[in-house]
């Protein structure tokens, strides 16, 4: 098929199948789902594992439990570059199946070293979702329900994340309500890690069977693909959807990363916004509570069990209000959603932060646990305080700056660039993930009240960062996005 070269309008057909695009779209999100399992099962299992390999540094207890983000930040480094190379749906395949590994390896370790090395294992499958899901929902997704469609991917993960909590509360239940203890010829921890295989399979066969892009098919000049994929997506003629496709890329190379610099060699602007708003993101401390809440909860006089039931409490609230954000994106717009959810975790994370700073502290005596020295001692009141302060930042969270930084950052790049770009966000993503994990069991061990207050600090300065440099993307059609660098600037 010729296709011409020559620009042509941002035309896309009016129709489209809801029915198959939305297929579609839950298939690629399946990806979020394992991201979010695979990202926060260490929350239920993260004391066993130290028991279990006798890990009593700190420094070290956080380095075990975010080394998983390094792999992510590798891989979302290279997940641009791969999906450009190979297309989006052999990335998701790849992802699939290193998912899958990951389960089996971090469930039958051998030591601390090769845990720790399948966790990297599967931080690297995460990285190539968090890059390839959101890409290619976007590119299939009509533009008035594209970010819907694309939210999907957030909601998938935070699925996941319930899906974690629930499946680990069961095994400590069954296991007498310790993830320590056995449970057939394994220890319950090991359990948790394991029965990811199950939802790997699924998305692997089911990754397999999906179209590839029609972007990437126009880009690499298989425009009779193209047409097909875009024919099971669109009613009436696609043809001007290539045409348009085609037009927003026709003069462009293959993307690298020497593309994301102006002619000053500094970044682009449009890029230094997505690098802040991922960062910003991890900042504000949102996987501090996924990965570690059942420690803050215990520390501040939880049993095991208490502390599961609330944290699968705080899974039911982020899987509620991102149904919320998918509700609202297209209607309300990006911008909007954003600022609404800087002021209401500003709020919220300013309220723990004095909870956290004002209340007792336990300290130094006959039959009192070292380990627990420093910890807050919180009234029945204070403590349900808390509890509903957490529960509505998790809420805010994810009905605003969860899915949305997702959802700009899939469609917000030009195509020229939206894959190299997608890789260095998301990387930044991660690695802003890292530092707050890493850092946080320490800097909670000295305050809990300074670790909420930093976290406090970023979501105030999210506002302002959104409020000046966001430009609303609601409604344009991917072809369109070469101005918003210019806005950006």
């Amino acid at each position: 098929m010729n296709v011409p070269s020559t620009a042509q309008a941002d035309t896309e057909p009016n129709d489209y199948h809801v029915g198959k695009v939305v297929a579609l779209a839950i298939v690629a999100a399946l990806g979020g789902f394992l991201f979010g399992y695979d990202s926060s099962v260490i929350n239920g299992a993260n004391k066993a594992v130290f028991a279990e390999f006798d890990i009593t540094d700190g420094f070290f207890q956080g380095f075990v439990v975010s080394i998983a983000l390094l792999g992510s930040a590798v891989g979302a480094f290279v997940g641009g570059r791969l999906a450009q190379r190979f297309g989006r749906r052999r990335v998701m395949i790849v992802a699939a199946v290193l998912f899958l590994i990951a389960g089996i390896g971090t469930g039958l370790p051998v030591g601390i070293a090769d845990f720790m090395l399948w966790r990297v294992v599967g931080g690297f499958a995460i990285g190539l979702a968090a890059v390839v899901s959101p890409m290619y929902i976007s590119e299939i997704a009509p533009a008035d329900v594209r970010g819907r469609l694309t939210s999907l991917f957030q909601f998938a993960i935070v699925i996941g994340i319930f899906a974690t909590q629930l499946v680990n509360q069961v095994i400590v239940t069954i296991a007498d309500g310790s993830a320590s203890n056995d449970l057939g010829p394994l220890q319950a921890w090991q359990w948790m890690f394991i029965l990811m295989v199950v939802p790997a399979a699924i998305y692997g066969l089911l990754a397999a069977r999906l179209p590839e892009s029609p972007r990437y098919l126009v880009e690499v000049d298989r425009f009779d693909e193209a047409k097909v994929v875009l024919e099971r997506i669109f009613m009436g003629d696609v043809m001007p959807k290539i045409q348009s496709i085609r037009a927003s890329i026709d003069d462009e190379v293959k993307p690298t990363m020497s593309d994301l610099l102006s002619k000053k060699h500094l970044l682009l602007p449009i890029v230094w916004l997505g690098l802040g708003l991922a960062i910003f993101q991890q900042f504000v401390g949102i996987n501090a509570v996924f990965y570690y809440s059942n420690l803050i909860w215990a520390s501040v006089g939880f049993d095991e069990t208490e502390a599961f039931t609330t944290s699968t409490i705080i899974s039911v609230v982020n899987v509620v209000f991102t149904v919320v954000a998918i509700l609202l994106i297209d209607r309300v717009g990006r911008k909007p959603l954003l600022l609404v959810g800087s002021v209401g975790m500003a709020a919220t994370l300013g309220t723990l932060a004095v909870v956290f700073a004002t209340a007792p502290k336990i300290v130094a005596g006959a039959g009192v646990a070292e380990s627990t020295v420093g910890n807050p001692i919180l009234s029945h009141d204070l403590g349900i305080v808390a509890v509903v302060s957490l529960n509505l930042f998790v809420a805010f969270f994810a009905a605003t700056w969860g899915p949305i930084v997702w959802v700009l950052l899939g469609e917000m790049f030009p195509n020229s660039i939206r894959a190299a770009a997608l890789s260095i966000t998301v990387m930044a993503n991660w690695i802003a993930n890292f530092i707050v994990s890493e850092t946080f069991p320490e800097l909670a061990k000295a305050s809990l009240g300074i670790a909420y207050g930093l976290f406090t600090l970023f979501a105030v300065l999210s506002f302002f960062y959104v409020w000046r440099f966001v430009k609303e993307t609601k409604g344009a059609e991917l072809e369109s996005m070469g101005g918003l660098d210019e806005q950006a600037a």
